[in-house]
C-alpha cells in the first residue's frame, strides 16, 4: 500500500493505492493550512480503510514546483513517515501529475500550478510511451501576463482559475487551445499514487536523505509564496 501526499499548492490531496488500484482519496482547499490539516487527514484515511501505518510500503510526494511552505510541509511529512516506518520515498514532479491526469490528447499539454502572488508555474509536456515527458524547462509566469505559444493545438490543464481561463480564451490562436474545466483543474493525489506505484513495483526509489522539494524560483525567506 502506497500513500500519496500532495500539498504543493493551496489544494491538498492524499490517496492510498495498491495492486488493485486506487483505494481511497481526499482533496480539499487547505489555503496553506497544511501543517494543521495534513497529518490528521492521513491518519483518518488509513483508519477508515481498517489499516495501520505499518501497512504502508512506500510514500509518494509531489516534489514541486509549488509554494515554498506547502512543499516543505509535504516533504517533511513524507520523510518523517518513511524514516519511522523504514519504507521508500518516491518524488514525482507536481506538473507531471497534472499532465498525467489530463491523459494523452495527441497534442502538447501546458501543465499549470499556482506559484503564489499572482504567479503560475508552467511546464510543456508531450506523451511518450504512455507517460507525459517535459519538453522544455518549467517557467514561472505572472498569470495576468502569460501568453502561451498557440501555434499548435494545445491543452491547458491544472490550476486554471476562471479569470485565467477567460483571458486565455481571448488570445490570438485561442481556437487551437482547449482548457480543462474548473472541476478538472484540481490536482488529485490518486494520479500521483499511480505514477509512484509503477516506480515502487520496479524498485525505483529516491534517496531519503537527499530528497528535497524542487523550486522554479528559490524562496527568499521562510514565508509562504
Amino acid at each position: 500500500m502506497i500513500l500519496a501526499i500532495d500539498s504543493a499548492t493551496r489544494t491538498a490531496s492524499i490517496a492510498l493505492y495498491d495492486q488493485t488500484g486506487l483505494v481511497a482519496e481526499e482533496s480539499w482547499r487547505s489555503n496553506n493550512n497544511h501543517s494543521v490539516e495534513l497529518m490528521p487527514a492521513i491518519t483518518r484515511q488509513i483508519e477508515r480503510q481498517g489499516l495501520t501505518m505499518q501497512d504502508l510500503t512506500g510514500v509518494a510526494i509531489a516534489s514541486g514546483p509549488g509554494s515554498f511552505t506547502g512543499l516543505r510541509i509535504g516533504m517533511s511529512t513524507a520523510k518523517g513517515l518513511c524514516l519511522a516506518l523504514q519504507i521508500p520515498i518516491i518524488g514525482i514532479p507536481t506538473l507531471q501529475v497534472t499532465a498525467y491526469a489530463a491523459g494523452d490528447p495527441g497534442c502538447p499539454i501546458l501543465a499549470i500550478a499556482e506559484a503564489g502572488r499572482g504567479r503560475i508555474n508552467v511546464g510543456r509536456y508531450l506523451y511518450e510511451n504512455g507517460l507525459p515527458v517535459l519538453t522544455s524547462p518549467v517557467e514561472i509566469q505572472r498569470s495576468s501576463d502569460w501568453t502561451p505559444d498557440l501555434s499548435d493545438y494545445t491543452l491547458a490543464a491544472g490550476e486554471i482559475d476562471a479569470s485565467l481561463a477567460e483571458r486565455l480564451s481571448t488570445l490570438p490562436g485561442s481556437e487551437r487551445l482547449s482548457i480543462v474545466s474548473l472541476a478538472a483543474s484540481v490536482r488529485r493525489a490518486g494520479f500521483l499514487a499511480e505514477l509512484a506505484w509503477d516506480r515502487l513495483v520496479r524498485g525505483d526509489f529516491d534517496d531519503l536523505d537527499s530528497s528535497e522539494p524542487s523550486y522554479v524560483q528559490q524562496p527568499l525567506s521562510g514565508q509562504a509564496d
